[in-house]
């Protein structure tokens, strides 16, 4: 969506959606609307509750039937299980997508990892096609004047026209640009707690040959699935960079993650926004 300053400024029901890897602040500066005008849409929240939500259970039900105590309890429905999935604690959706490793250490062979982020891949643009019906529902239902679409750090992975276009058309895209210093470190924060991720499969298959050839593994069952994800996040973070500018470029507009997170309030990041798009338009 492009418009002038202006035009942005005197939008009636603004709609926005925030890109950025995950540490660049997208979510910290959603919280710093108001939360009776805005509302918080997270991509992540969304395919966690909506579509990974029964992949989700089954995999955490398949490891606690592992156990006879639980197993027991749970084929005579003494129990149930259930996850509690928020938009400040996604910690299901990342136990489901997994690390590619040795299973006796937690991770998945590689056919399994590869399935789950596929599942993970359509969630995510199923999630994305969602975002009108939500702005219409915000309004409609919730009474929500504005809308802000937090995206997840992969959508610039998922190489969809139709996910890009349809953002585009129903939000102002704006993407968060990180400096250096900013970049590295959400690598090495990264590096401390590694977390499971999406990549684009040729990408992985690229990785993962040059990972196994460089540590001597002949297969993925003996690689330590905290080593894979450390050694390819600087590469997968290097890659991703190019395609949110690129995605900036062709339909939204950029800010600077430090002046994002110096703003106080929603009047700070208007401003911010309308400035932008004076300096890049054409």
């Amino acid at each position: 969506m492009r418009m002038s300053s202006k035009e942005f400024l005197q939008w009636n029901a603004k709609s926005i959606t925030l890109l950025a890897m995950s540490g660049a602040g997208k979510t910290t500066l959603a919280n710093k609307l108001p939360r009776d005008k805005w509302f918080h849409y997270s991509g992540d929240y969304r395919i966690g509750t909506k579509y990974l939500g029964e992949a989700i259970l089954d995999n955490i039900k398949r490891r606690a039937m592992e156990m006879p105590f639980l197993k027991d309890l749970l084929r005579s429905d003494s129990i149930y299980i259930g996850n509690n999935i928020s938009i400040d604690n996604l910690a299901p959706v990342s136990s489901f997508l997994g690390k590619v490793g040795n299973n006796d250490l937690g991770g998945l062979d590689l056919a399994e990892f590869k399935r789950r982020q596929k599942l993970h891949y359509h969630a995510e643009v199923a999630a994305m096609l969602d975002i009108d019906d939500f702005i219409d529902k915000a309004e409609s239902i919730y009474g929500y004047k504005h809308f802000i679409n937090d995206a997840g750090g992969s959508v610039c992975e998922l190489d969809n026209e139709n996910v890009l276009a349809h953002l585009a058309k129903h939000s102002l895209i704006i993407y968060i640009k990180t400096s250096e210093e900013q970049n590295q470190l959400i690598i090495n924060r990264a590096k401390s707690s590694p977390k499971p991720l999406y990549y684009r499969e040729q990408f992985l298959d690229e990785q993962l040959k040059e990972f196994m050839r460089e540590k001597g593994y002949h297969d993925t069952y003996h690689i330590p699935p905290d080593d894979f994800v450390n050694w390819v996040f600087p590469r997968l973070f290097a890659s991703r960079l190019p395609r949110y500018q690129a995605i900036a470029d062709q339909y939204g507009y950029t800010l600077d993650a430090t002046e994002v997170a110096n703003v106080a309030d929603e009047n700070e990041f208007m401003q911010l926004i309308a400035t932008a798009i004076d300096q890049q338009t054409n």
